[in-house]
C-alpha cells in the first residue's frame, strides 16, 4: 500500500515531495529495464481537511492505484492539505512544479485557482475535483486545465423544502463569501424564493469555523423554518457542532453535499463524491498518458450526474419528518450522523 501524508506546513513541503518519490520507489517491484514502466508523478491538493475533500481524495488515490495495475505503470502520488490558507497552497504549487510533477489534482475551488496559476507558465496539467461553478472560478477555455463539477440543483433542493414542510415561511442562507463555490446557486436559491414570494435572511458573513457557530445561533433567534447551504467548505468544517443545534431549535439544513448530512445536516441531492474522485483520476491519467490535446475534456470538464437524496434518520427523527417524501426526487439514501 503507498504511504501518504497531508501536509499542513509549508516549510515542510520540499521535503514531503522528495520523500513522496523514496517511499514510491521502495514500493514498486523492482524492474529488469526500468525505460519499460513509465513513471508518472503526481501532487493531490486538499483545499482542507474535511469529509467532502478527504472522501474525494481518497477516490483519486486509489484510483491511481488501480490504473496504474490495469496500465502497467506507476503512478507516484503525493497528498497535501493547504489547510485552507493561501499562502500554503501557492507553496504546495509552486514546489510541485519545481519537483516536475506531471500532474496536479486540486480539490475544492481555492486550491484548483492556485494550482490553475502555479502551471501557468509550464502549463502543467491541472485537473480539478469538485468545483460547483468552473466558469465563476475562471478555470474553462485553458488548454492545460480540465477537471470534475458538482454542480448544485438548487431548484431541486428548495422544491426538496417545501416538499417536506409546505408551510415553510422563511429560509437562512447560510454560506461564507470567501467561498466561490457559494456565489451562483445562493444568487439561485434567492431567484427561485423571490419567483415563490417566499421570506428568506442571508446569513453570508461568516469565514471561520467560530463565526459560523455565531451565526447559527442568530439563526435560532431569526424565526428561520430551513437553512440551506450550497458546497460551502468554511461552513462543512463546522457541520458537526451546528447540526446538533440547528436539529433542537427544529430548523432543518439542507445542504450541497452528502459529507454535511454525514455530519449531521438533515438533506440534500447531489453527488457520489467517491465517483467523482475516480472520474477525477480517470481524466488526469488519459491527459498523462494521451497529450492535453486529446483529453476527454480539452478545454471543458465534466459534470457528474447526481439525483442522489441524502438524509440523516437521526437529525429527520429530532426534526419529526417523514423522508419518504423525498423518493420522489431521486434514488433515496439514509445515513446516521458520523464524525468522518
Amino acid at each position: 500500500m503507498k504511504k501518504f501524508t497531508s501536509v499542513l506546513m509549508s516549510s515542510l513541503l520540499a521535503v514531503s515531495l522528495a520523500a513522496c518519490s523514496d517511499s514510491s520507489a521502495a514500493d514498486t517491484p523492482a524492474q529488469d529495464d526500468a525505460a519499460e514502466t513509465k513513471t508518472y508523478k503526481v501532487a493531490v491538493v486538499k483545499q482542507l481537511d474535511h469529509a467532502s475533500l478527504d472522501e474525494i481524495a481518497n477516490a483519486v488515490m486509489a484510483e491511481f492505484d488501480e490504473l496504474a495495475k490495469a496500465n502497467g505503470v506507476t503512478i507516484e502520488y503525493q497528498l497535501y492539505s493547504g489547510n485552507n490558507d493561501p499562502s500554503t497552497l501557492q507553496s504546495i504549487g509552486s514546489d510541485a512544479i519545481v519537483n516536475g510533477v506531471d500532474a496536479i489534482v486540486p480539490i475544492a475551488t481555492l486550491a484548483a485557482q492556485t494550482m490553475y496559476v502555479a502551471a501557468e507558465d509550464t502549463k502543467t496539467p491541472v485537473i480539478f475535483a469538485a468545483i460547483s461553478d468552473p466558469e465563476g472560478a475562471g478555470l474553462t477555455d485553458t488548454d492545460f486545465v480540465t477537471g470534475t463539477s458538482d454542480a448544485l440543483n438548487t431548484e431541486q433542493i428548495m422544491d426538496m423544502i417545501f416538499a417536506a414542510n409546505p408551510d415553510t415561511k422563511k429560509i437562512a442562507l447560510l454560506y461564507s463569501p470567501s467561498e466561490s463555490n457559494s456565489t451562483r446557486p445562493i444568487a439561485e436559491a434567492k431567484a427561485y424564493l423571490d419567483d415563490k414570494g417566499i421570506a428568506y435572511e442571508d446569513f453570508g458573513s461568516p469565514t471561520t469555523r467560530d463565526e459560523v457557530i455565531q451565526t447559527v445561533s442568530s439563526i435560532v433567534a431569526s424565526g428561520c423554518d430551513a437553512v440551506f447551504t450550497p458546497t460551502d467548505n468554511v461552513i462543512m468544517d463546522a457541520e458537526l457542532t451546528i447540526a446538533p443545534v440547528l436539529a433542537e431549535a427544529g430548523i432543518a439544513h439542507y445542504a450541497g453535499a452528502d459529507s454535511f448530512v454525514r455530519n449531521g445536516a438533515f438533506a440534500t441531492c447531489g453527488v457520489n463524491y467517491t465517483d467523482l474522485g475516480r472520474e477525477t483520476a480517470d481524466l488526469a491519467y488519459d491527459m498523462m498518458a494521451n497529450g492535453i490535446e486529446n483529453a476527454k475534456y480539452f478545454k471543458s470538464y465534466e459534470v457528474m450526474p447526481g439525483g442522489i437524496i441524502t438524509v440523516n434518520t437521526e437529525t429527520a427523527e429530532a426534526l419529526g419528518i417523514d423522508t419518504s417524501v423525498f423518493a420522489q426526487f431521486g434514488e433515496l439514501v439514509e445515513v446516521v450522523t458520523t464524525e468522518e
